[in-house]
């Protein structure tokens, strides 16, 4: 399975940007699939995940309310809304696609990764 995350770019503080990350297989529409980050210098930190039927959302604490992911109607698409930005979001976004059905805030349980894309968000 290979993943493909698009949509980053440069934008203001209080700026929206949508990303996608789409599967090279139909076979991920039955896993559970997640958005992380990582900034400059920092880990890389679970930011949202949906499960294999689009429900299940979970959302770090720091996006709550500004982010939302969602799949696509195919199901082995993905995307995050992103609004309300500020730099500190600013990060490689990665998607990913867990190994089971379900939603997961742990990066152990995702075994497919996508090669990231950038956000730019300045003050």
């Amino acid at each position: 399975v290979q993943l493909q995350a698009s949509g980053g770019g440069s934008v203001q503080a209080g700026g929206s940007l949508r990303l996608s990350c789409a599967a090279s297989t139909r076979a991920v529409s039955n896993n559970g699939m997640g958005w992380f980050r990582q900034a400059p210098g920092k880990e890389r930190d679970f930011v949202a995940s949906v499960a294999w039927n689009g429900g299940g959302t979970l959302y770090a604490d720091s996006v709550e309310g500004r982010f939302k992911i969602s799949r696509g109607y195919a199901a082995s698409t993905m995307y995050l809304e992103m609004s309300a930005l500020t730099p500190e979001d600013t990060a490689i976004y990665y998607c990913a696609a867990t190994r089971g059905a379900c939603s997961s805030t742990s990066r152990s349980n995702y075994n497919y990764w996508g090669q990231g894309t950038l956000v730019t968000v300045s003050s």
